[in-house]
């Protein structure tokens, strides 16, 4: 089984970071089971693109960036388009690498007691350094594997200690409802689901990982699971966070803390270790993600061993310790890194759209009717809360 496993689990260990863990602690605390069906609705979402941007890489054995620089023929617009992806996948990365690395910290001190934060801060600049230094893919696959089995464990069990109203959660997974103030939290739900640097984190790897076209069934069972599995572990934290009184959460460490009267100090042990494993999957996977888009858009055609694709992620770290090592706080610089991904989600939704219905990129394998129709669905979706999400960050 584990030998079949492909890089959907870096998908899935990507998009559950602090951001997703502290937006579905506050969904659930908040409104309880009502919004668990715009989880379901993200990961629907999330499979269709990925779907897309797994097959794109299979197929064409190219990265997403690449297949947009080549297909789009005039030299204004390609450079036009590939510099916004760079630039806010780049930037925003590296914002979302301070919140990853902060969120990481918080898990720590959750386990062994609050210390000097930036110390933890660097054991996990450390510890995502040398795995991308030293390993190759297998190695971190199979370090991410190890890291997401934990953090799923580590949230389901949280959940199943809240003893949740099974027939309440199928309410809420199937009978969409929008209650009052909520509009804010479902944008915040989707929005640290569907990761625009996922796309091309999924395009590059499975060429890496597939290189025939009979594998094309391997890779979606492989995204169906991977990204199901992180929607069960997101859904088991919106679970685990209705048992505990809204007044009492602010954050996801409230809810640890929260929890400890009802369960024991075991509650809050396993919320720091999921935490923590949610914090270095996604500090591993954003450097590697930005180093993929920056090689593809440069035509590198790098390993992981390559100088440059090193000198990249090694920035992308870099410049996420230092957010928290001069004490800018990771919320301000999320900020950034959620106007880039409200820019760039919809942009890159649009482009992957195009080309996998292009017959001189897929051939026979292009979209069919039916997942053009949830495609530009979903693309509806992403432009609405695009726009929703920059004019939250402007206080709109």
């Amino acid at each position: 089984m584990f030998k079949k496993i492909g890089p959907g689990v870096l998908v899935a260990a990507a998009f559950i970071g602090p951001g997703t863990v502290t937006a579905c602690t506050l969904a659930g605390a908040s409104f309880g089971y009502a919004l668990l069906w715009a989880m379901l609705l993200s990961i629907i979402a999330t499979f269709v693109l990925q779907e897309m941007a797994a097959r794109l890489g299979i197929i064409t054995q190219r990265g997403l960036a690449d297949v947009i620089k080549s297909e789009l023929k005039i030299p204004w617009i390609r450079n036009l388009v590939l510099g916004i992806i760079i630039s806010a996948i780049v930037i925003g990365n590296a914002a979302y690498e301070g919140g990853n690395i902060g969120g990481a910290t918080l898990g720590l001190e959750a386990i062994f007691g609050e210390a000097n934060t930036k110390i933890y801060a660097l054991i996990i600049g450390g510890i995502a350094f040398i795995l991308l230094y030293f390993g190759n893919y297998k190695t971190l696959e199979k370090a991410l594997v190890s890291l997401v089995i934990i953090m799923s464990l580590s949230f389901l069990v949280t959940a199943i200690i809240t003893k949740p109203d099974v027939v309440a959660i199928a309410k809420g997974l199937f009978v969409p409802s929008i209650p009052q103030d909520s509009i804010l939290s479902i944008i915040a739900l989707v929005g640290t689901t569907v990761v625009p640097y996922n796309l091309f984190l999924h395009a590059s790897l499975v060429s890496e990982k597939w290189k025939s076209k009979s594998d094309l069934k391997l890779a979606r069972r492989d995204t169906i699971v991977a990204i199901a599995l992180g929607g069960v572990v997101s859904m088991g934290i919106m679970i685990a966070a209705t048992s505990i009184a809204n007044s009492t959460i602010s954050s996801v460490m409230d809810l640890a803390k929260g929890l400890e009267p009802l369960f024991g100090s075991a509650a809050k042990y396993f919320m720091g270790i999921g935490l923590f494993a949610a914090g270095i999957t996604s500090a591993i996977t954003a450097p590697l993600a930005a180093a993929y888009v920056v090689n593809s858009v440069f035509g590198w055609k790098a390993g992981l061993q390559d100088k440059r694709f090193k000198f990249v992620w090694m920035a992308i770290i870099v410049v996420g310790l230092s957010f928290l090592l001069l004490g800018i706080k990771p919320i301000e610089i999320i900020k950034f890194a959620q106007i880039a991904n409200g820019i760039l989600l919809p942009v890159i939704a649009v482009f992957l759209l195009w080309v996998v219905n292009r017959k001189d990129v897929l051939g026979a394998h292009r979209n069919s009717l039916f997942q053009n129709i949830l495609g530009i669905a979903i693309v509806t979706l992403t432009l609405i809360l695009g726009v929703k999400s920059i004019l939250k960050v402007f206080g709109y």
